[in-house]
C-alpha cells in the first residue's frame, strides 16, 4: 500500500515519544517503509536547560539519522500554549530552526491549534501532521484551515499524555473522520495487526503508533524496562494523574494512591516529574523512580524485536 500523501511506502507513523526515540530507531523505522519521527529529547540523557543546546543537540540528531536512512523522517513540534507565542517558547523555536535548516519536511505537531507554528511550518513548505492532545471536531477543522496534511485522532487508551475526554480510539476516529476532508490517522492502543486493521476498517488513512515501538530492538528504552513491558498484562497499569498511566510499579502504586486521594493532576504531574518522570524509569531503567507510561493493549506485546518485524506485523 504506498501512501502518496505521506510519502512513505506504508501508512505508519511512529509517535515521536519525547526521550524514548534516537536516530537509530526513527531511521529503522523508515527504512522499513514507515514514517519514523524524533521526539523532543531524541538521542538525549540529561536534561538541558538551554535552548540554544536543545537545538544543537537535535541537529546532531538529525544528521544521525540522516547518516542512517535516506528515506523521509520526521521531527516532534510541541506548540506552545494558548495565547503564546513563538517568541515565548525559545526551547519549540530552537526545534524548529533545527528542524527547517536540516530541510527536514514531516513536522508532527502535538498540543493545540497554534496558527503561528502552522504558517512557519507552511512558510517552509512543510508537511503538517497535527495531533491535538484532545481531539475535538472544531480543532481538527481549524487545523485543516490552516494547513494540516494530517489529523491524527487520539483515544484515552493511548500511552503518553492522554485525551481530556474519556473516548477510547474506536469512538473519536469516525468523529474526526467525518469531520474533515484529510487523511486522518488513528492513535492509542494499536500494538498488533488485530487493532491496526480495526482502525483501519473505521476509516483511519493511517495509524500512528508509540507503545508497539517502546520494545523495538533499536529503542534507546532500558531492557530492564522493555523486559517489564513484556511481562505486564493490559490490566497490570494504574492511572497516576488524571492524564497519565502507567506499568504497576511499587513507586507507580505510590503516585496512584496519592492521585486517587488528591484528585489533583497538576500536583500529581509535578511529583512524577520531580522523580524523574518516564526519562529515569524508560530511558534510565530506575524503576523505582519515575513511570513508564504504556497503552491500555500492552498485553498484546510478547517480544522485543526490530522495528522492522514491528512494521510487518502492522501492516500484514
Amino acid at each position: 500500500m504506498q501512501n502518496t500523501d505521506l510519502g512513505t511506502n506504508y501508512p505508519i507513523i511512529q509517535a515521536p515519544m519525547n526521550w524514548v526515540t534516537n536516530a537509530a530507531l526513527v531511521a529503522a523505522v523508515s527504512n522499513a517503509g514507515g514514517l519514523g519521527v524524533l521526539g523532543t529529547n531524541a538521542g538525549q540523557t540529561t536534561v538541558a536547560t538551554n535552548p540554544d543546546i536543545v537545538g544543537e543537540r537535535m541537529s546532531r540528531e538529525i544528521e544521525k539519522t540522516k547518516g542512517l536512512t535516506d528515506k523521509p523522517f520526521g521531527i516532534n513540534i510541541l506548540t506552545p500554549g494558548p495565547g503564546q507565542s513563538l517568541s515565548e517558547s525559545p526551547y519549540t523555536m530552537a526545534l524548529l530552526n533545527a528542524a527547517l535548516e536540516a530541510d527536514i519536511h514531516h513536522f508532527i505537531v502535538v498540543g493545540v491549534v497554534h496558527p503561528e507554528t502552522f504558517v512557519l511550518i507552511k512558510q517552509h513548505h512543510g508537511f503538517i501532521i497535527f495531533r491535538p492532545l484532545t481531539p475535538t471536531i472544531e480543532a481538527a477543522q481549524q487545523a485543516e484551515r490552516l494547513g494540516a496534511d494530517i489529523i491524527v485522532a487520539t483515544g484515552r487508551n493511548e500511552g503518553g499524555v492522554l485525551p481530556d475526554t474519556d473516548l477510547d480510539t474506536l469512538m473519536i476516529l469516525p468523529e474526526i473522520i467525518d469531520a474533515v476532508t484529510i487523511p486522518v490517522f488513528a492513535a492509542g492502543g494499536i500494538n498488533d495487526r488485530w487493532t491496526a486493521k480495526a482502525a483501519l476498517k473505521l476509516g483511519a488513512a493511517g495509524i500512528y503508533v508509540g507503545t508497539r515501538f517502546l520494545v523495538a530492538s533499536e529503542a534507546p528504552v532500558a531492557m530492564a524496562t522493555k523486559k517489564l513491558i513484556i511481562q505486564s498484562k493490559s490490566h497490570d497499569t494504574v492511572l497516576v494523574s488524571g492524564n497519565q498511566r502507567t506499568v504497576a510499579t511499587p513507586r507507580a502504586r505510590e503516585f496512584a494512591d496519592n492521585y486517587f486521594e488528591q484528585q489533583d493532576t497538576v500536583t500529581s504531574n509535578r511529583q512524577i516529574s520531580q522523580d524523574g518522570g518516564l526519562r529515569t524509569a524508560m530511558l534510565l531503567g530506575q524503576l523505582d523512580h519515575g513511570i513508564v507510561t504504556v497503552n491500555t493493549g500492552i498485553g498484546l506485546i510478547e517480544k522485543v524485536e526490530p522495528a522492522a518485524n514491528i512494521v510487518n506485523e502492522l501492516i500484514k
